[in-house]
């Protein structure tokens, strides 16, 4: 791809997909080019309100010699069916988290991609936020000194109308998951990209607040990371607030401690003090009218970090290395969820991620 826009393909139209669309019509280096729905109708409406094609059939969707990159939108477990078919078109590929909801369809997108030289990439767009890189670069430099304790806890409302409102919603063929592999896959992806990989984990999970869903809406889980540090993943779609709270990412260690809630700092606090320090105090600390972000509306989130995201994936493909969120790094949050599903369904027996 030359320096011109890119162009841009999207699967579905949904709200999701409608997100995606929201965050390419922002960018200068990108466009929005095609849509394609398994309901014409729904393609149709999403590409007329941002000037794009409507594509009647995947296959004539794909066959466009102008499209670049394929943007899947689908729900979660209908992800590897069109990005396989994306692949064998010689497209590359971006997926909504998760890439997919096992670790076996990931596995064979990658492959495939692999076969074919095409980029896949999965959406963690909070990775991109300054906060996050902040947090990130802190730990890169061994400012926490020895980690020792860590948490990543999403205690977010979704009312049954949410789940009652999409037949795959709460569902393990095609939400793969509940709490935590459809809302808190974010806030996980977060600390594992600070702490690095999982060596086990001891979970439980539960529904508790909704009705006719398969997954749990609450979640609970030990985690002993490989570099001694331990830690508790929660995650919950049952915890009711007016103003919703805050995703959180908790770091602690010997010589410092940071507590990320969304985009911002609750504790920014080292023994020893960095230039970095400054610039946080002054721009990234938690405001005293602090709301959490989606917690309680799912489509209350702003789509800045997907721009960085989608930025991030076309710089790759031009200069050929990978992607920041590459497939194989979009897979770890989802090898962790497994685990915990695992371990839940196994009375809380230690598991290790695949």
């Amino acid at each position: 791809m030359m320096n011109t826009p890119v162009n841009f393909g999207i699967v579905g139209a949904g709200m999701i997909a409608r997100f995606h669309a929201q965050a390419l019509s922002a960018m200068e280096e990108a466009r929005l080019h095609s849509v394609y729905d398994a309901v014409p109708e729904r393609a149709e409406k999403l590409a007329a309100e941002f000037g794009a094609r409507a594509c009647s059939s995947l296959e004539e969707f794909l066959g466009d010699p102008e499209l670049n990159i394929v943007n899947v939108c689908t729900p979660s477990g209908a992800h590897m069916d069109p990005a396989l078919s994306a692949i064998d078109a010689g497209k590359h590929v971006i997926c909504e988290k998760p890439l997919e909801v096992t670790t076996e369809k990931i596995d064979r997108m990658l492959a495939a991609a692999e076969a074919k030289g095409v980029t896949v990439s999965g959406i963690f767009n909070r990775r991109f936020h300054p906060a996050v890189q902040a947090l990130k670069k802190a730990a890169d430099a061994g400012r926490f000194g020895m980690i020792t304790l860590v948490e990543a806890s999403v205690k977010w409302w979704r009312d049954q109308a949410y789940y009652d409102s999409g037949a795959w919603r709460g569902t393990w063929e095609l939400d793969g998951g509940g709490a935590l592999m459809n809302q808190s896959i974010h806030t996980i992806d977060q600390l594992l990209h600070v702490c690095g990989d999982v060596e086990w984990v001891q979970a439980h999970t539960a529904c508790l607040a909704h009705e006719r869903i398969e997954v749990e809406d609450t979640a609970t889980a030990l985690v002993a990371f490989r570099n001694g540090a331990l830690g508790v993943i929660h995650g919950s779609t049952a915890c009711w607030s007016s103003t919703g709270h805050p995703a959180e990412v908790q770091i602690c260690g010997t010589e410092g401690s940071a507590f990320l809630a969304d985009e911002a700092f609750r504790v920014w606090d080292f023994k020893n003090e960095d230039p970095q320090d400054e610039g946080v105090k002054a721009k990234l600390m938690l405001g005293s009218d602090a709301r959490g972000l989606g917690a309680n509306d799912p489509s209350a989130i702003n789509y800045d970090g997907h721009i960085r995201n989608f930025r991030d994936v076309i710089e790759s493909i031009r200069q050929g290395v990978e992607p920041s969120v590459s497939g194989a790094e979009a897979r770890r949050a989802v090898s962790v969820i497994q685990a915990i599903y695992r371990s839940a369904k196994e009375n809380g027996a230690r598991v290790v991620p695949e």
